[in-house]
């Protein structure tokens, strides 16, 4: 069984290989992926057990094999469009370095927030996390909307300092 395998390769290899790499090497001007192409189509062909009279299939087998890159090339295409990355900056979503630098940057943001004193921390919280209005703060402080504004922006002003402090 062995051995009729191994003469099934010889003779697809010596029979096909040159006009599959020519076939594929037209189409993908890629050596090495022509390569794998025809291997690939030696390997559907062995696993069918395909004679000798059934040669005929093996333009075929290579000819779906170019559909279905083709398909496999759209599909990662039109996902990277979906991420806004075709066009845009190449930036792979979960690099490992831009994941470690926004933890960094998220830390920076915490301990500014912590620094700040409670009452303006828990305003900046109230408005800025939980969206409450400007006008339910001041009326839950006792103070006036422009007040909670003011707190409001001199948190906003602390933070940003402490951010470009640590940068």
């Amino acid at each position: 069984m062995e051995q009729r395998r191994s003469d099934d390769r010889s003779r697809l290899n010596s029979r096909w290989r040159p006009a599959l790499m020519a076939f594929f090497l037209r189409r993908v001007r890629d050596h090495a992926e022509a390569e794998d192409l025809t291997q690939e189509v030696f390997l559907r062909m062995l696993r069918r057990e395909v004679d000798g009279e059934a040669d005929h299939y093996v333009f075929q087998i290579a000819q779906n094999l170019l559909i279905d890159r083709s398909r496999r090339a759209r599909v990662r295409r039109d996902y990277q469009e979906g991420l806004g990355l075709a066009d845009g900056p190449h930036l792979n979503p979960l690099d490992p370095e831009r994941e470690t630098l926004g933890r960094a940057e998220l830390a920076q943001f915490a301990a500014a927030l912590q620094a700040l004193p409670e009452r303006t921390r828990v305003m900046f919280t109230l408005y800025r996390v939980e969206q409450m209005s400007q006008d339910v703060i001041g009326e839950a402080f006792g103070i006036s909307k422009s007040a909670v504004k003011k707190q409001i922006a001199t948190a906003m002003a602390s933070i940003m300092a402490a951010m470009r402090e640590d940068s």
